[in-house]
């Protein structure tokens, strides 16, 4: 036999063999990732600080109107009562105070 011959009697190698092995550990990667990315997502507790707002209070305004809110959220200066929020300050002046347990909106 001459080389040749003997060349091609050699078992030809798989050419999806290298692009088989590749697929499988990128597929293994990629797993392992989303794994410990959703192991750390679910071990991530943001809890915010509990705020103590007072007691449940409903103001009556002289117009009918009423606001419910929170005792530590009236604040008196100069002898007006106003309602401060994060966002907004109302002026409360004449308004009657009640302690009142309303239902808070979920």
């Amino acid at each position: 036999m001459t080389r040749t011959e003997l060349y091609r009697q050699k078992p030809k190698q798989m050419p999806w063999k290298g692009l088989f092995l590749f697929i499988v550990t990128c597929m293994i990667v990629a797993s392992g990732v989303f794994g410990l990315w959703h192991f750390y997502q679910d071990s991530i507790k943001i809890e915010a600080p509990t705020e103590e707002l007072g007691k449940k209070v409903v103001i009556n305004l002289p117009n009918g109107q009423k606001v419910y809110t929170f005792d530590n959220l009236i604040v008196e200066k100069d002898g007006k009562m106003y309602y401060e929020g994060d966002l907004n300050t109302i002026d409360l002046t004449g308004g009657t105070v009640v302690y009142e347990n309303w239902r808070e909106p979920k």
